[in-house]
C-alpha cells in the first residue's frame, strides 16, 4: 500500500516589496542620500511634526527612508551641524530650534503671524524723517526734494533676534508713527490706524545671502550664516506706495510657505 500522498504545494504570489520612501538612484552618493533625508526631516520639524520634541529613533528613520544606518547617521550631523537637534545621552536626539513658519498668501506683519509662537519686541534702532536715497525716493514716488520717514528694528522672537528690519515710509504715513509704540506694535497696524484704514497689496522679493559681519552680530549669529534678503513694496488699496522695507532674516528661525496654483500653459 502506497503510503498517503502529500498535496502539491500551494502557489503563492511573490511578496510585495516595500516602496522605498525616497528614489533610489544608483548613482547618488550617501551624501546625497542623507541631504535628502535631512530636507524631508528640516520641513517635517518646520511644519510641527515630532510634537513631543524628539525625532524618532535611528531604526525607524532606516525603515521610514530605506536607507541605511550611516546615511541616517550622517542626515542627523547635518542637522546637528545647522543648531536645529542635539544628540542627548540616554533621551535620544531633540530638536532644539524649530524654525517658524510665515506665510507668503496674505500681507501679515511679524507679530500678526508669529504671536501665537511667542512675544515678538522691537528695539528701535532709527526712527528719524530724513532725505532719502534715489532709487527708494523713485519707489515711493517722492519728488525731488522729498523726505520719507526712517525706521529701523531688530526684532525678537521671545528674546532671540530675528530679523533686522529697515523700513522707509511716505512722509505723510510715517510722521505720525514717529510718537507711536514702534517697540511693540506691527508697522503694518500702526499704518492702518494712521490712514484710517487698510492697506491694499504688496510686491515681495526674496532671495539668500551669506550675512556681512554687522548685520549677523545684531542677529547674534556668525558670520557669514545664512539669511533671508526680502524687499516688500507695500500699497494703498488705490495702488500709491507707501512703505518700502528691506528685511535682514536669520535663515535658521524662518521658513516661508505658500499655497500655490498652476494656471495656464501646459506640458511642452
Amino acid at each position: 500500500m502506497s503510503g498517503p500522498v502529500n498535496p502539491p504545494p500551494t502557489e503563492q504570489a511573490p511578496p510585495i516589496p516595500p516602496i522605498p520612501a525616497m528614489p533610489q538612484n544608483p548613482q547618488w552618493t550617501r551624501a546625497d542620500r542623507a541631504r535628502q533625508v535631512a530636507e524631508v526631516l528640516r520641513r517635517q520639524i518646520a511644519s510641527g511634526a515630532f510634537a513631543s520634541g524628539m525625532l524618532p529613533d535611528e531604526r525607524t528613520l532606516i525603515a521610514d527612508f530605506a536607507v541605511s544606518r550611516n546615511t541616517v547617521r550622517e542626515a542627523l550631523g547635518v542637522l546637528r551641524g545647522e543648531g536645529v537637534v542635539e544628540r542627548r545621552q540616554g533621551v535620544g536626539t531633540v530638536i532644539v530650534r524649530r524654525p517658524y513658519e510665515h506665510t507668503l498668501e496674505q500681507l501679515t506683519g511679524l507679530a500678526e503671524a508669529l504671536g501665537t509662537h511667542g512675544e515678538v519686541v522691537n528695539q528701535v534702532r532709527v526712527a528719524d524723517l530724513v532725505r532719502p536715497p534715489g532709487e527708494v525716493a523713485r519707489r515711493l514716488n517722492v519728488p525731488d526734494g522729498g523726505r520719507v520717514v526712517h525706521i529701523e528694528r531688530l526684532r525678537l522672537l521671545d528674546g532671540v533676534p530675528l530679523s533686522l528690519d529697515l523700513t522707509y515710509l511716505a512722509a505723510d504715513i510715517g510722521e505720525p508713527l514717529l510718537t507711536a509704540d514702534l517697540a511693540g506694535r506691527d508697522l503694518f497696524g500702526l499704518i492702518e490706524q494712521s490712514v484710517g484704514g487698510r492697506l491694499g497689496s504688496a510686491s515681495v522679493t526674496m532671495h539668500a545671502v551669506g550675512g556681512d559681519p554687522h548685520t549677523c552680530a545684531l542677529l547674534d549669529i556668525p558670520a557669514g550664516s545664512a539669511l533671508f534678503t526680502v524687499e516688500r513694496l507695500t500699497r494703498l488699496p488705490d495702488g500709491r506706495p507707501v512703505d518700502l522695507e528691506f528685511l535682514r532674516i536669520r535663515g535658521d528661525r524662518l521658513a516661508f510657505r505658500a499655497e500655490l496654483v498652476r494656471t495656464g500653459g501646459g506640458a511642452r
